[in-house]
């Protein structure tokens, strides 16, 4: 096993500044995709609920790559993990666009998504395990900053989705630059990753090597309750990527291409937040600023929902973008305290965020062919109280006496 003192800093730096790179990658495809929604349901005559059964299938691919992803990760390492799933993701999301286009054909749509789903989430559990990785290489908090490119990302990907959506550009040809670009840059960008046993301070801290030991994680109260937080702040991000744009489209009379922009407004808010997150979690840290980014969240949303003027609803999307920045990051960093646990716990800690992108787009989709779209929001609402709730188990934790494996507690 390679020690911490066989990197250069040149190396560690490469490694943080190779996963910006990835990191934003990702956000420039989901955003391509979330800025193309109403396109693709205009060109497949969907209804609402059928859209919410049809983003069902990247959501349900999520799952399977997540299931698999500590297994996977087990096997071939992190960074391998990455460069076999950004491959493969961007072959199937380049057909989800085909699909779109070409017929169009829905089930087409559907496998390139599930497809897309499955290497997506593999990609997300290596990277963020990566980014823990690297954060301790660094000796300073730098996962709000790895997500906050992410955010970058999609404030790019959502602009250019929404000039894409002003000229009229076919789906498949916007899909399929996008996920080119995706696949090439994320491929370079790998060889400057170092394996996540690169840094290990102590020999005995050993990382769970068999499929049992790795399941065992789900037995540990703390795996389910930072998952609460991640599922309540990953239901409130991704609802945005898979609704916000239409809802505004349906329920505030925008354009299809000012609901993108909306969209990137979102995205840009999040990205303020993740951007500053690292310092006032320095200063207030985890517990007080999720607590504090539910409430702002929340507020965010009964606004979105119950105002109907326009410039005051944009007003809350800002809110709910700043308050929904640092739950994924956090719940992340939280997952990976133990190391010799850590991929395994980022993994399971995922899966149960990602329930989010399973169960939350047909319910929203089901409640928004009900009661509307800005109402079927309200569901929103009630998990980002639930993660405001679950906070407190984001606490660093202390290492038991002569255990090696838990990072140093961090203020709070």
């Amino acid at each position: 096993m390679t020690s911490s003192t066989a990197l250069t800093r040149q190396q560690v730096l490469a490694w943080r500044n190779a996963l910006f790179v990835i990191f934003a990658l990702c956000g420039v495809v989901m955003a391509s995709w979330a800025s193309r929604i109403p396109a693709v349901k205009l060109a497949l005559h969907a209804s609402t609920s059928q859209m919410g059964l049809l983003l069902f299938g990247i959501a349900a691919g999520s799952i399977l790559g997540l299931l698999a992803s500590s297994h996977v990760i087990a096997r071939l390492g992190a960074r391998h993990s990455v460069g076999w799933a950004v491959s493969i993701g961007a072959v199937g999301f380049a057909l989800a666009g085909v699909g779109a286009t070409v017929g169009p054909t829905p089930w087409l749509v559907v496998i390139g998504l599930v497809v897309f789903g499955m290497a997506f989430s593999l990609c997300d559990v290596s990277m963020n395990l990566l980014g823990a990785t690297n954060e301790r290489a660094l000796g300073r908090a730098v996962m709000p900053v790895f997500h906050a490119f992410f955010s970058i990302g999609t404030i790019a990907g959502a602009g250019l989705g929404a000039l894409a959506q002003a000229v009229n550009l076919p789906i498949a040809i916007h899909l399929g630059a996008s996920a080119l670009l995706f696949g090439v840059g994320a491929l370079i960008s790998v060889r400057f990753l170092q394996s996540e046993h690169s840094v290990q301070e102590d020999s005995s801290v050993a990382p769970e090597t068999t499929w049992r030991s790795r399941l065992g994680i789900w037995r540990d109260p703390r795996t389910i309750v930072i998952g609460l937080i991640v599922l309540g702040m990953a239901f409130a991000e991704g609802s945005a990527n898979d609704w916000l744009a239409l809802s505004f489209v349906d329920g505030h009379g925008t354009t299809k291409a000012g609901g993108a922009l909306v969209l990137a407004v979102f995205v840009g808010a999040m990205t303020i937040g993740r951007l500053a997150g690292v310092r006032l979690l320095d200063r207030f840290g985890r517990v007080r600023v999720l607590r504090a980014s539910a409430v702002l969240a929340g507020i965010g949303l009964v606004i979105v929902i119950f105002v109907p003027v326009l410039s005051v609803a944009i007003l809350g999307v800002v809110l709910w973008g700043l308050g929904a920045s640092l739950g994924f990051p956090v719940g992340m960093s939280a997952a990976a305290d133990d190391r010799a646990t850590a991929a395994a716990r980022v993994s399971a800690v995922a899966t149960i965020g990602y329930f989010a992108f399973l169960v939350g787009p047909p319910v929203i989709g089901f409640l928004g062919q009900q009661f509307g779209l800005l109402h079927a929001l309200l569901v929103v609402l009630v998990l980002v109280a639930v993660a405001g709730v679950a906070s407190g188990a984001a606490r660093p934790r202390t290492a038991p006496p002569g255990s090696p494996s838990i990072v140093p507690p961090r203020r709070d």
